[in-house]
């Protein structure tokens, strides 16, 4: 027997595609924590946190209309399937997350389609899923785009539909969110 033959196969792993635009990116810096064109393996068990608490979140926005934890994505295989899927979580009792036009409030989570807009505030992100084989980790690949991501894409700016059928009490008509505590009365 070759040692080729022994050799372990190399499984190709899923990647997140995330293609991030805010549009004071240069001059404010929110990115500057993110490591873009740089692809990072992590666990599949793990949870990813973005927002702008570097003690809890894996990506880091340095702004702070973002919320200490803003959304979360999670790696699943769905039920007689051999593919991962992501879910997408609102992770922000401030702040409604856009994904394609689906608007979800507070702990609202959808399954992340293929490729989708995902928006809060001045924030948008075209996330994309390379499907992969192992199931043990997958990749996490960030870019950054210098124009808007909904004119680049022709993506329709058109107004979100709810999750829920009642329009949330939380929201404020504000566009950009108003981060205070979320631990204060």
């Amino acid at each position: 027997m070759s040692s080729f033959e022994d050799a372990d196969t190399e499984e190709t792993l899923t990647c997140l595609r995330v293609t991030a635009y805010h549009p004071g990116q240069m001059q404010t810096g929110v990115f500057q924590s993110i490591r873009f064109h740089n692809r990072e393996k992590r666990p599949s068990c793990e949870v990813l946190k973005f927002g702008r608490n570097s003690n809890v979140c894996h990506y880091i926005f340095q702004d702070k209309q973002v919320s200490r934890v803003q959304f979360s994505l999670q790696l699943f295989k769905k039920f007689d399937s051999s593919v991962l899927s992501f879910e997408i979580k609102n992770m922000s009792k401030k702040t409604s997350l856009i994904v394609d036009n689906k608007e979800l409030g507070y702990l609202n989570k959808i399954d992340l389609p293929y490729k989708c807009m995902v928006r809060f505030g001045d924030y948008q992100f075209l996330i994309e899923k390379e499907e992969g084989e192992s199931l043990e980790f997958f990749e996490v690949l960030f870019m950054m785009s210098p124009r808007s991501l909904l004119q680049e894409n022709n993506w329709p700016a058109q107004t979100p539909i709810p999750e829920y059928s009642s329009i949330s009490s939380c929201s404020t008509g504000s566009t950009s969110p108003i981060e205070t505590d979320e631990n204060e009365p």
